[in-house]
């Protein structure tokens, strides 16, 4: 079945890269059992689709790009918030392994997933790291979701500090708390808590920005499975205000934090989360979300 997929893969990201649009109706038509209306787009999938398809997305391709976005996170919340960069590589032949630290992270600018969580130096299988990075970057990612910005990023491998759970944190979840702040208009409305990640996927629940749960907005799985209610983040407004000042410019994106000793830190922007065909949330979450997006809105 691997190999099946591996034959594939090229050919989807073919007919992505060709035919954007037609795939993405396809898809979405697979996805959800109805057409794609780019017309008059209503719920959340439907607009982030519009605007992929249909608008400008070119700082779309730098926000994405999970090294050039450092920049635009420096100028609008500071330097601070920004994990430590240990380096980056065109190509995994040129890492020098010696000069990282015992315990980091390793992972590509443009994919999803590609990460390498590396917590002690001298058992890391070097050749297999090696080959594998370098098996990624030369794939483009977003061509088999139609998403041409990806597609437009000049692929990277890049190495950060690995973050740790501080003692708060700890007592409700084995990773460190990815707060995915989803903004409309430039407002934080809901963040998507997920907790206790794994290979496997991780815990999940949605808060309003007040912080009360709405698990009735969600469709749980094996991979998002329904996590227990945690405590309001001490820092909740601080985490708020970073996530919209990121978000100010535009109708929609998910702006994902991370709290540690009640510090914040960036992780990623993601325009179309799972590319724009997001099957965790209920319909009525799908249009009550869209409702909030003004696709005319210029922060």
């Amino acid at each position: 079945m691997s190999r099946l997929k591996s034959a594939i893969k090229p050919f989807f990201s073919l007919i992505g890269r060709v035919w954007p649009e037609n795939w993405m109706k396809f898809r979405y038509f697979v996805r959800f059992k109805k057409p794609l209306d780019l017309k008059t787009p209503k719920n959340v999938n439907e607009k982030i689709l519009y605007l992929s398809l249909k608008t400008d997305t070119t700082s779309w391709t730098d926000l994405s790009d999970k090294y050039l976005v450092r920049t635009y996170v420096k100028d609008k919340i500071g330097e601070d918030n920004l994990v430590k960069l240990y380096g980056k590589w065109q190509n995994a032949n040129d890492i020098d392994w010696h000069s990282l630290p015992n315990s980091f992270v390793i992972k590509t600018n443009h994919g999803s997933g590609e990460i390498t969580i590396v917590k002690d130096k001298s058992k890391l299988d070097i050749p297999s790291v090696v080959k594998y990075f370098n098996n990624k970057i030369k794939r483009p990612y977003g061509e088999i979701e139609g998403g041409k910005h990806y597609s437009r990023i000049k692929p990277l491998i890049i190495a950060e500090e690995l973050l740790v759970n501080d003692f708060e944190s700890a007592k409700y979840s084995s990773s460190i708390i990815d707060y995915k702040c989803w903004c409309f208009n430039g407002r934080c409305e809901y963040i998507w808590a997920c907790i206790n990640r794994n290979k496997n996927g991780a815990d999940v629940m949605l808060y309003d920005r007040d912080w009360k749960s709405h698990p009735e907005f969600s469709i749980f799985n094996n991979h998002y499975r329904k996590a227990p209610i945690i405590p309001k983040p001490n820092n909740l407004d601080s985490i708020i205000e970073a996530a919209e000042k990121l978000a100010k410019p535009f109708p929609v994106v998910r702006v994902d934090l991370y709290s540690i000793n009640n510090k914040i830190f960036f992780g990623e922007m993601t325009f179309t989360s799972l590319g724009g065909l997001m099957d965790y949330f209920t319909p009525e979450f799908l249009e009550k979300a869209g409702a909030m997006i003004d696709l005319n809105y210029k922060g």
